[in-house]
């Protein structure tokens, strides 16, 4: 089993403000093992930015702390804290590149503030260059890059003094969706080669589900819920995971009078027409209430909720014929 690099112990942070106290976080306690992908989601406001900013002590928590590779943050000097941060690299929603400095000279800045002379420095950040895959773009500036672009520097520039942890603070936020996708898989091509662990910070839960082993969920400042991906996706068990789950936005609507099953679609089962096998085979309509599914390598992934026939003996045929399958299957009262 891999050991925690990061362990969070009843950790609390409240702010004051002239309204009185703000409590940003509240008794939080979380392990992130060495060389995963863990992910920490949860609705604006919740309190996962401040968490981030914690874990490398950025913010002092205002109880509990934080261990990196078995350092208590809370009892270093601020000249340890500082050798510390070396090994935590950070990404930002904005890049915060410096816009005067061209792409090498960014990705050096890290490494000359640790005192790396200029050559090694320009070696290691042409090599990292190659790495993120935008070595033409060394002698550019920021404002001639696209957004992709900018977040690859700024991947780089926090991978220049070889950490062992890299914190992305909503990293993808501000990109499109095929931009977004190419950040991540470049991500999780970086921790798969360097075995970088990785703390992914978002409210989008296909990031978590594209690129995270575990995930925590924030919710008004405590942590709601823990596990492996699959398992909160395929069965979430907190009113938070399951608003996560279910995006508002593309809510279910209320209906009355039949049951509806939601189907969860973990890549086990190839991407076959099942919805329409079924209904030719049982020679009953459904109707489709909710979806969001994607094909991966031939392989389904996401999920779709539905609402059976009035027939009870209908409706259990139905769902045996999905578990045939091997399809996850759970019946969704409260969203009918």
């Amino acid at each position: 089993m891999k050991n925690p690099i990061i362990e969070i112990e009843n950790l609390s942070k409240t702010f004051k403000s002239t309204n009185g106290e703000v409590h940003a976080l509240d008794n939080i306690n979380l392990e992130i093992l060495e060389g995963e992908i863990f992910g920490i989601i949860g609705m604006s406001g919740a309190g996962k930015s401040t968490l981030v900013r914690c874990i490398n002590f950025l913010e002092k928590p205002t109880q509990g702390t934080v261990f990196f590779d078995g350092n208590d943050l809370s009892r270093l000097t601020k000249k340890e804290l500082y050798k510390i941060r070396q090994s935590m690299g950070m990404i930002f929603q904005q890049f915060n590149l410096l816009m005067q400095r061209d792409v090498i000279g960014n990705i050096c800045f890290p490494l000359e503030i640790a005192g790396v002379d200029k050559k090694s420095a320009r070696k290691r950040a042409y090599e990292l260059l190659e790495l993120v895959g935008i070595s033409e773009k060394a002698d550019s500036y920021p404002a001639q890059l696209s957004g992709g672009q900018c977040q690859r520097v700024a991947i780089a520039r926090a991978l220049a003094t070889n950490p062992k942890v890299l914190l992305c603070d909503e990293a993808t936020s501000a990109l499109d969706p095929a931009t977004t996708q190419g950040v991540l898989t470049l991500l999780k091509d970086i921790n798969k080669r360097l075995g970088i662990t990785i703390v992914v910070i978002t409210h989008e839960m296909r990031v978590i589900q594209d690129i995270c082993n575990r995930v925590a969920i924030i919710d008004h400042s405590r942590i709601a819920e823990v596990g492996d991906v699959e398992q909160i996706f395929s069965n979430p068990k907190t009113a938070a995971a399951k608003r996560l789950v279910f995006p508002q936005d593309q809510s279910i609507r209320h209906f009355s009078g039949t049951r509806c099953i939601r189907i969860v679609f973990d890549g086990n089962s190839s991407f076959e027409p099942v919805i329409a096998g079924m209904v030719l085979d049982f020679r009953q309509p459904v109707n489709i209430l909710f979806a969001d599914t994607k094909n991966i390598d031939g392989k389904a992934f996401g999920q779709l909720v539905i609402q059976l026939p009035q027939d009870d003996d209908i409706a259990n045929g139905m769902i045996e014929y999905l578990r045939a399958k091997e399809l996850t299957v759970e019946e969704v009262e409260g969203y009918v």
